[in-house]
């Protein structure tokens, strides 16, 4: 799509709710890497139906637009996003029960953690292994969110796709629509939703009566082998995993093995707990973590013969 003149995007705020319309808003703040330029246009979308009708909005006017959850997985661009940003807050969400089985409704911007959180305090069961993942409903669904579990023995990976039933789209081709999990095709860190342009409203999840003392400790022992692993996101902002996984070897490790876990570059290093993830250590610029991902690239392919691909998306102007 093509840069959006002043009075296009002009008479895109007017078709939105006014009330939550920004200008220029810096989109740092509402990314877990803490980095990003503004957006020309910023809007918050607290219902299902005020996000489809922005995306609606969007492309009639045909201005760029990208929708928003918790900011996770995404490196924003110094100069920001030229277009409109939708940050997804449409939290609404219902337990609809029926003896030992649930089918939990919910808007994508429900925060998992809420949704986890409300589900084991009515002892229902299936979302709590993805406990401490930063991620909306609708982000959960378009990476097929993963974690390795059941506590204790770790013994397989367990993915969002297990507890979905279906949700309902925004289709690229503007229809409103519920779809199941053949239309989903949902893969590792991949569904359909990375090679069309629908957008998720909500999503329904399937849950079974689970023991609340299980339960808890599941969070409790999940939480606990997250935190040995990863970096404290309030301590140190990072964007989850830079390189994707690749078969028998973690990328983290072909780093490590080039003697770079720690290194830093300018305000951005390579983590000390996590090779593959990078932290903003206070003051981080895109460009800071874009030349520190080169970096890696190049040691791991010089020193190991493999290239590394970037898993984040890289969403903007650099």
């Amino acid at each position: 799509m093509p840069n959006s003149d002043s009075r296009t995007l002009e008479r895109l705020a007017a078709r939105l709710e006014t009330t939550h319309v920004r200008r220029n808003e810096p989109l740092a703040p509402y990314t877990t890497f803490r980095i990003g330029g503004p957006a020309d246009l910023y809007f918050e979308a607290t219902s299902a139906k005020a996000l489809a009708n922005a995306v609606l909005a969007a492309r009639e006017n045909d201005v760029p637009y990208f929708v928003l959850g918790l900011g996770a997985n995404i490196l924003v661009g110094d100069r920001g996003f030229r277009g409109l940003v939708i940050r997804n807050t449409a939290h609404a969400h219902e337990f609809r029960e029926n003896g030992e089985t649930c089918r939990l409704w919910s808007e994508s911007g429900t925060i998992i953690k809420t949704l986890i959180q409300d589900s084991v305090a009515r002892g229902w069961s299936g979302l709590e292994h993805y406990v401490g993942i930063p991620s909306t409903v609708g982000g959960a669904v378009w990476q097929n969110l993963h974690f390795l579990s059941p506590a204790p023995e770790r013994a397989r990976t367990m993915f969002i796709a297990e507890v979905f039933e279906s949700c309902e789209i925004l289709s690229e081709e503007n229809e409103r629509k519920v779809v199941g999990s053949e239309y989903v095709n949902f893969g590792y860190d991949d569904s359909v939703f990375h090679h069309r342009r629908d957008i998720v409203l909500s999503v329904t999840f399937n849950l079974t009566r689970g023991d609340q003392a299980t339960l808890h400790r599941i969070l409790q022992e999940n939480l606990s082998w997250r935190g040995g692993k990863h970096p404290w996101l309030d301590w140190h902002p990072s964007a989850g995993s830079i390189f994707k996984k690749m078969e028998g070897v973690g990328a983290g490790r072909l780093v490590d093995q080039c003697g770079l876990k720690g290194f830093r570059h300018g305000g951005a290093q390579i983590s000390h707990i996590h090779a593959n993830i990078m932290v903003n250590l206070g003051g981080a610029t895109a460009k800071d973590v874009r030349e520190l991902i080169a970096i890696a690239q190049n040691a791991v392919e010089t020193q190991c013969g493999v290239h590394l691909e970037p898993e984040i998306g890289f969403i903007g102007e650099f």
